[in-house]
């Protein structure tokens, strides 16, 4: 019961901030062209922070996500072209704070402190705080065309549903802007994959013990450097 309450929360409130922001007059720094060349514009990525927070039953989790959508969301308003670890780490280096090290930086620490809230025991608290900004950097990362975040996310938080409650929340928010998102009216920008991501990893962090946390943070780190690998790649060879 505590499942589909979360899901109707989560997928009802994201919902209805979507279909009011999109009465809002037209605001360019919301606007995209995506890969097709086609408009869109970026309030699936606010909707889902707000549904995923509100459905996710756990303030710990319900802080990680409005994090990571606030981090996303400078990223998505005052983002700049440089892509990817190492860019960034350079330029902050050089004294210089890109929002890419505001999000790498700002996701990381409100992780750990949900981390720390959800979890007892000091390395669990960091083993959770590393599970959950992963999962919220894994999904930006795979939101390279329409759909291909929400998917993710209904895919990677399923088989959290048998351990409660909490994975329902993001499950619902993405449902409930898919079919715009996949019609490419809508994206979520790295507002919205960044807390999906988030919410996902906090129902996991939340349901796991430390061997569970620790077999989740590896699999984040190895499936985020195999990605990252391919998009860089497909940067290289744009026809291959």
């Amino acid at each position: 019961m505590r499942r589909a309450l979360s899901f109707a929360v989560a997928a009802g409130t994201t919902r209805a901030v979507y279909e009011g922001l999109r009465r809002l007059p037209r605001d360019a720094r919301w606007t995209r062209t995506n890969h097709a060349g086609r408009e869109v514009d970026l309030y699936a990525g606010p909707a889902v922070v707000l549904g995923a927070a509100a459905g996710s039953g756990s303030a710990p989790v319900a802080l990680a996500v409005l994090a990571a959508g606030a981090c996303g969301a400078y990223d998505d308003v005052r983002g700049d072209h440089r892509r990817g670890f190492r860019a960034h780490s350079a330029a902050l280096r050089g004294g210089e704070v890109t929002s890419g090290a505001v999000k790498l930086l700002g996701i990381g620490a409100a992780s750990l402190v949900a981390g720390a809230l959800l979890k007892e025991r000091p390395v669990d608290k960091v083993l959770a705080g590393v599970v959950v900004a992963g999962s919220a950097h894994l999904v930006n990362l795979v939101d390279v065309r329409p759909g291909r975040a929400g998917l993710a996310v209904l895919a990677l938080a399923a088989p959290g549903l048998l351990r409660g409650s909490p994975a329902a929340a993001p499950m619902g928010a993405a449902a409930a802007v898919l079919a715009d998102d996949l019609g490419e009216s809508t994206m979520l920008g790295d507002t919205g994959a960044h807390a999906l991501g988030a919410a996902v990893g906090g129902a996991i962090a939340a349901g796991n013990g430390r061997l569970g946390l620790a077999a989740h943070a590896a699999a984040l780190v190895v499936a985020a450097a195999v990605w990252g690998e391919r998009a860089t790649s497909s940067r290289a060879h744009p026809c291959g």
